[in-house]
């Protein structure tokens, strides 16, 4: 999955190729980054005029990767490894350059730690939410939550699942019946654009949404489903438990599952959803 890094407090999109074993950066935050432009397609424009060398070979080193957009989508940006970085860099006259190119180093560094010792990679991730202010006890249920995706989307790739696009619409189904709207449903009633929507759930919201992927994973391991469409079957199945737990909860209490607040503490709140649109 892709991820967001961060230099000198700016995001850098960023995309692990797991067959090449190296990161993929995007070039218009790495630019943006380096020299604070307000306009990166006319700097690159003007880069590549100067530096001949640079735009003739350009394709090559920038190739199209498939990242997350400012709109929550994933869209295929120009995106450099850390060598194609590097040259890019060699044309930006920025004092930022330097640290930059030890910056990389330093990631570089720590996927091929993350690699040797995955336990690594989970620590830091750990790190990183009690940072922005998450309490333990959700951290650990956020952290479940990674483990059972994981265990799910292993499941879909060896059976012939293809990745990114028939992910998320099978990951659409197991939301649409698990909370009865899908992920981008979601994101607006609690006000998000780019950013992770589970980062921002409830620890009720976390759980059924485990429950809704767990399921379905428990389903796939049984009935042994076959690529996209049958698997998308299984996703309504395994949602369907989540959401049947889900509505007997809510029936119980008086109260939705699904809330448009934003969990991260000290977060602006909003208006609560009418019960009248339960789903």
């Amino acid at each position: 999955m892709g991820s967001i890094k961060l230099f000198e407090s700016k995001k850098v999109r960023s995309e692990w190729n797991e067959q090449e074993q190296k990161w993929y950066f995007s070039v218009q935050d790495v630019i943006e980054a380096l020299t604070d432009t307000v306009d990166v397609k006319d700097y690159i424009k003007k880069m590549k005029k100067r530096d001949a060398r640079l735009n003739a070979n350009w394709g090559t080193i920038c190739p199209l990767v498939e990242m997350e957009a400012a709109d929550g989508r994933r869209r295929k940006i120009q995106a450099a490894d850390a060598k194609g970085l590097l040259r890019i860099i060699q044309s930006i006259p920025s004092p930022k350059a330097e640290p930059f190119k030890l910056w990389l180093a330093q990631v570089g560094s720590e996927r091929l730690e993350e690699i040797e010792n995955p336990e690594l990679a989970t620590q830091r991730t750990r790190e990183l939410y009690k940072l922005k202010g998450y309490p333990d006890d959700w951290i650990e249920k956020r952290m479940r939550s990674i483990a059972i995706r994981e265990e799910l989307t292993g499941e879909w790739k060896n059976r012939g699942v293809k990745e990114q696009i028939e992910y998320s619409i099978l990951t659409a189904e197991i939301s649409k019946t698990t909370f009865g709207l899908t992920p981008s449903e979601y994101k607006k009633v609690k006000g998000l654009k780019s950013q992770n929507l589970r980062d921002h759930m409830n620890d009720l919201e976390l759980i059924f949404s485990m429950l809704g992927e767990a399921s379905t994973t428990a389903i796939v391991r049984t009935q042994n489903p076959k690529g996209f469409i049958e698997n998308q079957k299984v996703a309504r199945q395994g949602g369907a438990v989540a959401g049947k737990a889900r509505k007997d909860l809510e029936a119980k209490t008086g109260q939705r599952v699904v809330s448009s607040e934003n969990y991260l503490p000290n977060a602006p709140k909003r208006k609560q959803i009418s019960k009248g649109k339960k789903k």
